[in-house]
């Protein structure tokens, strides 16, 4: 699993710092830059309650974490550059705010919290990573090319992702998909599941592991993935019901094959009727052969003209040669 903490800068994080002098901390640790963060309530006062303050570096390595004394905390940083801050108290809705620490010094931060009176009364459990503005603009280049199926435009930004956030699971999530797209299944696969270990919530990265390993053949090992992200997200998609309706098929779970299927078949909404094909052999497989011959005559009918309509016919003509279904 990698470890995010593990990439960043060191740095230490105290309330009290934001009070101390500078002469104090460079005897204290040395040189470095000192990150010191105020935390209004809505009223703009200092925030009494303790808020989580996270500091990450260049958007997605974690740097240091801690909470707030009267609504007060510093992070003393050993290097300068661009760092991002998350903060989160209960009855408040996040922030996140750019913070560009060019020199060596303290750079004060002012945090303002907005009441949100719908927010659970939770204590800042952490979230996931976060990209950085620049590697998000990567990261969203590389999706809208990956979309338009322009796959060198989608390297070039992807691996421009991969430069400035190379541990942040949704750009290793769509460095998958862009090898998943060159047809290089196992990089694929190595890159989804590190995206999968980072961040075990990720649903879509769990969906495309599942695709990758389905691509290898790897049909009964594609089935966990592909349940997870159902299990995350309920509206994943109708080609994860239809990749996990395959992988089904292909593991002999026929009956969960035909509910994937059916299920994938009305999400896509016509955008893939080849779909069909699978539900009739989903039905043939649990006996159901008069509704797979019905499936197959209403594929015929709308969609006569597709190159997979003769595999079409051929199975319509077996069911019907072998008494399964009436003329």
């Amino acid at each position: 699993m990698v470890c995010l903490a593990a990439w960043a800068s060191p740095v230490w994080a105290h309330p009290g710092w934001g009070q101390d002098s500078g002469s104090r901390r460079d005897q204290t640790f040395g040189k470095g830059a000192e990150i010191s963060v105020t935390v209004h309530d809505a009223a703009g006062e200092p925030i009494s309650s303790p808020a989580i303050v996270r500091l990450y570096k260049d958007g997605s390595m974690l740097s240091g974490q801690g909470a707030t004394q009267q609504g007060r905390m510093a992070f003393l940083v050993t290097s300068v550059g661009d760092f991002t801050l998350v903060v989160q108290a209960a009855g408040y809705a996040d922030v996140q705010k750019e913070v560009s620490v060019p020199v060596e010094g303290k750079t004060q931060v002012d945090v303002y919290l907005r009441r949100e009176a719908d927010r659970g009364s939770g204590d800042g459990v952490p979230g996931r990573p976060i990209l950085a503005p620049k590697a998000k603009e990567a990261f969203d280049g590389g999706l809208r090319a990956l979309g338009a199926d322009k796959l060198r435009e989608a390297v070039k930004y992807v691996s421009e992702a991969a430069r400035l956030a190379p541990g942040h699971p949704d750009v290793l999530y769509v460095q998958g998909v862009l090898y998943m797209k060159q047809r290089n299944w196992v990089e694929a696969q190595s890159a989804l599941e590190k995206a999968t270990q980072v961040d075990p919530h990720h649903a879509r990265a769990y969906a495309a592991l599942g695709m990758a390993l389905s691509d290898q053949g790897k049909y009964g090992a594609a089935i966990a993935p592909l349940e997870k992200a159902l299990q995350l997200d309920a509206a994943a998609g109708f080609e994860t019901h239809w990749a996990l309706a395959k992988a089904y098929y292909q593991s002999a779970r026929y009956e969960e094959a035909l509910r994937n299927s059916q299920v994938a078949l009305a999400e896509s909404k016509g955008r893939a009727p080849e779909i069909a094909l699978l539900v009739a052999q989903a039905l043939t497989a649990v006996g159901r052969y008069e509704e797979a011959g019905q499936v197959l005559r209403e594929f015929l009918r709308e969609h006569g003209e597709r190159a997979d309509a003769g595999k079409a016919r051929r199975w319509l003509e077996g069911l019907r040669s072998s008494g399964r279904v009436r003329e």
